[in-house]
């Protein structure tokens, strides 16, 4: 599986065109534009509007949400526990009798190359994931059609989440034609069914934006840096199968909390603002936080190689290639 940035093409080949992501007018504009200029009326009412706009904005608040957060927090809390939103533990042994964990890691880490690829943002990316999960606990999978079960899983995440997503045909001729539009639609609508047509869950992402911000405060360091190595861990939890057994908000928690520990190795990785913040005890995160160091050193997953490229970019300040300690701490997991 290659997409176009990763295989030589013929000159002769018609390039694939993506169609760029339209500007989004603010509809205070729109007035300008429909106002006509013959009514002294509606004169009068454009100068009021004009002048509304010279009004000193700075007095003007955004509400404060801080009294609501816990209560959003045990929403999603209580909305990725559902049954409905989880994948089943065990499917590779107990659906599916083509599809292995390694050709799940393969396919995944393919689709990081195609959502980097299309610049799709990071929640597309594990909605993706999600929905092949699902999937797969459900209906048993050949191994012929595992692509076309991601493309097509990519296809509906990008739907919900971007505002110009990639055509149904992009995502056939990133296939290489394997697979033609008919398949491509017939699968989405397997996997729309089979999802009950709620798209919709909390992810890996959804729980580190809400609490990055706090794991770095007071901390001499980039936060374009801290932030990059947790979408870094957070996207190699997506590789290894071991992972759908853990809670997304477990699995969000595990990342800041190894984050901390290769960022500032001498500090302590988790601190009672991080528990209280997610409402994890260290201890209860000491096999996840392993999974994670493993990928992260490749002892786990180490031929899944998209990911790992990303993230040496300097854009996102190459933390696939920070120094970590060889192993976290026991004492980092026992109660202080």
């Amino acid at each position: 599986m290659e997409t176009r940035a990763s295989k030589k093409r013929s000159n002769s080949q018609q390039p694939l065109v993506i169609v760029p992501k339209r500007h989004r007018v603010v509809l205070g504009e729109l007035s300008d534009f429909i106002i006509p200029q013959n009514n002294p009326a509606q004169k009068l009412q454009c100068q009021k509007n004009s002048n509304l706009k010279k009004l000193d904005t700075t007095a003007l608040q955004l509400p404060d949400i801080e009294p609501y957060v816990s209560d959003i927090n045990d929403y999603l809390h209580a909305m990725e526990m559902q049954k409905k939103r989880r994948p089943m533990v065990g499917y590779i042994q107990n659906i599916q009798r083509e599809v292995t964990s390694n050709m799940r890691g393969t396919l995944v880490d393919w689709l990081v190359e195609v959502a980097d690829e299309y610049k799709l943002l990071p929640d597309t990316l594990y909605l993706a994931v999600s929905y092949i999960d699902k999937f797969l606990s459900i209906h048993p999978v050949k191994r012929s059609n595992l692509q076309l079960l991601g493309v097509s899983s990519m296809l509906i995440a990008s739907k919900y989440e971007e505002i110009t997503p990639p055509k149904a045909v992009d995502f056939c001729q990133i296939t290489d034609n394997i697979y033609d539009l008919e398949d491509v639609l017939k699968m989405e609508a397997d996997i729309l069914k089979t999802l009950n047509f709620e798209m919709g869950s909390p992810n890996v992402n959804t729980f580190l934006k809400s609490c990055v911000g706090i794991a770095t405060e007071n901390k001499k360091t980039s936060n374009l840096q801290f932030e990059s190595l947790c979408n870094y861990l957070a996207e190699l939890s997506l590789l290894d199968y071991e992972c759908i057994r853990f809670l997304p908000s477990v699995v969000a928690a595990s990342v800041i909390f190894l984050s901390r520990f290769i960022i500032w190795p001498g500090l302590h990785p988790w601190t009672s603002s991080m528990c209280e913040c997610f409402g994890y005890k260290s201890a209860e995160l000491e096999e996840c936080v392993l999974i994670l160091h493993d990928l992260y050193l490749s002892r786990r997953a180490a031929s899944f190689k998209a990911v790992r490229d990303k993230y040496k970019q300097p854009k996102f300040k190459c933390v696939a290639n920070l120094p970590s300690p060889p192993e976290v701490l026991k004492h980092y997991f026992e109660e202080e």
